[in-house]
């Protein structure tokens, strides 16, 4: 007669637990990061291997949160500035705001 080894449920309760705690430190880390500039958020992934954030983390849930921004209908701008095309100067948002030069912005192409 050979009997099992019990494993105990409040072992692997505590493990389960631990691996859920880490799981939600990890998120929580990767969303700061990505909220930080593009610069600090790419040395961090490249650190990261594989394909493991993508994989483990809800990474594009995490990503449409941390960069949604909080611009509203109707909330200005925010400002930048832009290279012009012959590279000869940039561009800065507020400047023709400010001459109360109408600004439009066209992202794509109309052929």
């Amino acid at each position: 007669m050979s009997t099992r080894p019990k494993f105990p449920k409040r072992a692997l309760l505590r493990a389960f637990a631990a691996i859920a705690v880490v799981w939600v430190l990890a998120c929580a880390a990767l969303y700061q990061i990505m909220r930080q500039p593009p610069e600090t958020f790419a040395r961090f992934m490249a650190k990261i291997p594989g394909p493991v954030a993508f994989l483990v983390l809800p990474f594009e849930t995490l990503w449409t949160h941390a960069r949604a921004g909080d611009l509203q209908i109707g909330s200005p701008a925010p400002d930048f500035s832009l290279m012009r095309l012959d590279k000869s100067a940039s561009v800065q948002l507020s400047s023709l705001t400010a001459q109360g030069r109408p600004v439009v912005l066209i992202f794509g192409s109309y052929t």
